[in-house]
């Protein structure tokens, strides 16, 4: 039935777009899904928390070595590898009868997508012609800005009407989908040269980025001590040994070539890529325990108001790639990143224990039209000036400083969350103590101040057993206040914190090299070489 398509760069995109969309759906749906998985699974907070981290640590450290795999054993392989791997481990997730074998399938999980997503991008600039290749590269986009924000509202909904396993479960269709679109329209490219891996440069490098993102996702949890401090020594020696395995094989077939950072805009694009995952975090985690612990609202109505963000990424993204062809991307993408910087900047100005919906609602549409203006005009100028051999490994390289910048924005912001909501719920708890009674004031502030380092803890920590039922009705209701206040004031600085780094990216911007016209890779694969019957 598909056969028609075979070979139609649309058709492709829509099928890489489709195995894309799965795997960054995956980095937010099962956020939402934690109260519910805790008490299925009888799972304690840290087996939670590896749940939702097993996926992303595994996708950091195995991304390089997935692009470099494309190139050499063939991109529409490992894509359809990759698809098949994840759509296993979603059935396998979806099945999980206790914690540990969901954090390890999950991790299997994290596999599959490292194996396609580099896989991606690398075809997008190959299959596309340089006429084209900016509105491909925006729709690109669009699924990048638009599928992240549709997680928390796909999970919401699933878990209210079927439960939490199908947010595994919704991938087993869709990943069949894939599969048969795979085989049927993306064409095998044809190699004429044998490849090798550098399996050294593999181990050097997954063993770097396993230590570096290993610790960063744990370091709250073990108060940043000497084992935390030694994960990020054995990070730098890892990394340091790996530089000097990589500068011999240069001449050679190396897994990240060199030559890649000498153009200036791949490596100043790479680092807003980085502030760019700060500011996807720095947008979700906040909001979404805001409106759930602050606001009441259940999974379902959390999800709908961050619906904002993925209708402005939808409105923005393929124009904005279509619009970077001709004036270029640079300050497309410096524009979208000054507009969502101020609309989370926006949001906490507006956010109060008080607040409604509607008052956030334009501020997140401003932030979703700023997503939308970055992924798409950031993803073709980082690949603007690839060779075509190269693309698989700079797909890998650019995917894997996403992913780590992702682990780095989830522990930074996460430590100051927790931080300040320690410092302002304590605060809270004195002011707030002055309503109850003489004997009970110091067992309340101490109870905020003994909170454990989750927020579920320091939620419930105002409301003390063995006391009077009108004192604890008091000092519940003492305390929910002084959890929202605390939360309100405790997130505006994490947020802070995102929006200056996003500045730091808009900044960066202004060092990127200007290119009008196409986002042409004049080295690029003819069509005629992608045509190859699979």
């Amino acid at each position: 039935m598909f056969k028609k398509w075979h070979g139609n760069p649309w058709a492709i995109l829509i099928t890489l777009s489709l195995g894309f969309f799965m795997t960054l759906l995956d980095l937010t749906i099962v956020n939402i899904a934690i109260p519910d998985l805790g008490a299925d699974l009888d799972a304690s907070l840290d087996q939670i928390l590896w749940v939702v981290n097993a996926y992303t640590l595994a996708l950091a450290v195995l991304l390089i070595t997935g692009g470099r795999l494309g190139d050499l054993r063939g991109k529409r392989n490992l894509f359809a590898t990759g698809v098949a791997v994840f759509t296993l481990a979603s059935l396998a997730c979806g099945l999980a009868q206790d914690p540990t074998q969901l954090v390890a399938f999950r991790a299997v999980q994290g596999l599959g997508a490292a194996l396609l997503m580099p896989q991606t991008l690398s075809i997008i600039a190959e299959v596309f012609p340089a006429e084209r290749r900016g509105v491909a590269m925006g729709i690109w986009g669009t699924v990048a800005g638009v599928s992240g924000a549709l997680g928390p509202i796909l999970g919401g909904a699933l878990i209210t009407h079927l439960g939490w396993r199908w947010i595994f479960f919704v991938n087993l269709p869709l990943g069949a989908l894939v599969l048969v679109l795979t085989a049927t329209i993306i064409p095998s490219g044809r190699r004429t040269v044998r490849h090798r891996l550098d399996t050294l440069g593999v181990a050097l490098a997954s063993t770097a980025l396993f230590c570096l993102a290993f610790g960063l996702t744990e370091g709250q949890r073990y108060d940043w001590n000497r084992w935390i401090w030694g994960l990020f020594v054995l990070a730098g020696v890892f990394f340091a040994a790996f530089l000097l395995h990589e500068r011999g094989q240069q001449t050679k077939e190396p897994l990240v070539p060199f030559s890649l950072f000498r153009d200036r805009n791949f490596t100043l694009i790479n680092f807003v890529g980085v502030t760019v995952s700060f500011g996807v975090v720095g947008m979700f985690l906040p909001l979404t325990i805001y409106l759930q612990s602050v606001l009441g609202y259940s999974a379902l109505k959390s999800g709908l108001v961050l619906l904002p963000v993925a209708l402005g990424s939808f409105v923005t993204a393929g124009p904005a790639g279509a619009f970077a062809d001709k004036v270029g991307g640079k300050f497309i993408l410096m524009g979208g990143l000054l507009a969502w910087a101020g609309g989370l900047l926006w949001v906490v100005s507006v956010a109060d224990v008080g607040s409604n919906w509607p008052s956030i609602a334009f501020p997140l549409l401003l932030t979703g039209l700023g997503v939308g203006c970055t992924f798409a005009p950031m993803t073709a100028e980082v690949m603007r000036g690839v060779p075509a051999g190269l693309a698989g490994a700079a797909s890998g390289v650019t995917n894997a400083l996403r992913q780590v910048g992702s682990v780095l924005a989830g522990a930074v912001v996460g430590a100051v969350l927790q931080a300040q909501l320690s410092s302002a719920l304590t605060d809270r708890a004195r002011e707030s103590a002055g309503g109850l009674p003489a004997a009970y004031r110091d067992s309340f502030v101490g109870a905020f101040s003994r909170a454990e380092a989750d927020v579920s803890a320091q939620q419930q920590a105002g409301t003390p057993r063995g006391v009077p039922q009108d004192v604890a009705e008091r000092m519940r209701a003492l305390g929910g206040q002084v959890f929202g206040h605390g939360f309100v004031d405790a997130m505006g600085l994490a947020v802070y914190v995102s929006a200056a780094v996003l500045l730091a990216g808009a900044l960066a911007c202004l060092a990127v090299r200007r290119y009008r016209g196409p986002s042409a890779n004049p080295h690029a694969l003819p069509m005629s070489e992608l045509e190859e019957a699979a």
